[in-house]
């Protein structure tokens, strides 16, 4: 048999064990981390020969399927507290939390200079809508209700509110016009650390407590090879740069 020949047998061997060993990874993932989530699915699929099926929404929402059954494997929350209920509830496996990405709330408008740098525009009359998501469901909102609270305009404001379920159903609604402006994650505005249309107030994390997102192995992927490479991927350097460049700071850096 030709050497030629006996490398593309070897070549096509190869290959096939390759296939063989990959697997498809459920992943439900926090609305604001969509599109990082997209790229860091692409980048792994590309490195191991798995694949990813992504489903985003509301932490609190995703939490809900999971308790009725949905055949996730992996959770990417927008908080710490619902991974770790599903841990106490025994639907996600203990010891494989870690936070993946602290995020940044920002209020944003599609209007190039309708925000301000100093987010001045909340005390003004210049706006009907202000956009949030809901605050039972999504850390974002909750982050939103806290620091209007802080600022002392919650109240004032309450009443011009228009609530969306998830944060990226909140970011439908300013960029198409509904509201003049609202609170959504830095990550749904930005690429590279750049604004990429509309005006925005990156609002100081002193305002409200640290959105610490964290991942989390569900039960159903307890015996995943593919789950868990998911979950170390988070952690390489590639994942982590592609984070970093939607906004986001990573454990240990940043406010």
């Amino acid at each position: 048999m030709a050497i030629g020949h006996r490398f593309a047998i070897l070549a096509a061997l190869f290959a096939s064990a390759q296939t063989a060993r990959a697997d498809e990874v459920r992943v439900a993932v926090a609305a604001n981390f969509a599109a990082p989530a997209q790229a860091i699915a692409a980048d792994f699929e590309r490195g191991t020969g798995h694949t990813v099926a992504l489903s985003p929404g509301s932490t609190g929402k995703l939490s809900a399927q999971i308790r009725n059954g949905a055949p996730y494997e992996v959770l990417l929350a927008a908080d710490s507290d619902a991974p770790s209920r599903l841990e106490a509830e025994h639907l996600a496996v203990a010891g494989s939390r870690f936070t993946y990405a602290i995020g940044k709330l920002v209020l944003w408008s599609a209007r190039p200079g309708e925000v301000d740098a100093q987010g001045e525009v909340l005390r003004s009359a210049r706006f009907s809508h202000l956009a949030i998501c809901n605050p039972e469901l999504a850390p974002y909102g909750a982050a939103a209700v806290q620091t209007l609270r802080a600022l002392g305009l919650y109240e004032r404001v309450a009443p011009r509110l228009v609530q969306g379920e998830s944060v990226a159903q909140a970011y439908q609604f300013i960029a198409s016009g509904n509201a003049e402006l609202g609170f959504v994650a830095l990550s749904q505005i930005t690429s590279d650390g750049r604004v990429r249309e509309g005006s925005a107030w990156i609002v100081p994390a002193t305002l409200y407590p640290p959105i610490k997102q964290d991942a989390v192995l569900l039960t159903s992927g307890r015996d995943k090879a593919a789950a868990r490479a998911f979950l170390d991927w988070l952690r390489q350097r590639s994942a982590q740069a592609i984070i970093r460049s939607y906004g986001y700071d990573l454990p240990g850096e940043g406010k």
